[in-house]
């Protein structure tokens, strides 16, 4: 049986942690800023980890 091929968009949104916890960005980031408040702007700051069923799945579509 052949491997699986990675999900090319998925491997671009995503990233694997040394611990191995599949990581992403948080959403909201890319424009208007000035509509949302400082405190809701620094939640969406960095990247936050995958859960349960989401990472899966994920998982699944980076080939791992």
């Amino acid at each position: 049986m052949p491997k699986q091929k990675t999900h090319k968009g998925a491997a671009k949104r995503l990233k694997v942690s040394g611990s191995g916890k599949i990581r992403h960005r948080n959403a909201w980031r890319v424009h208007n800023r000035n509509k949302r408040n400082a405190r809701r702007w620094r939640r969406a700051k960095g990247m936050s980890t995958l859960d349960g069923a989401n990472e899966k799945r994920m998982a699944r579509l980076l080939g791992r």
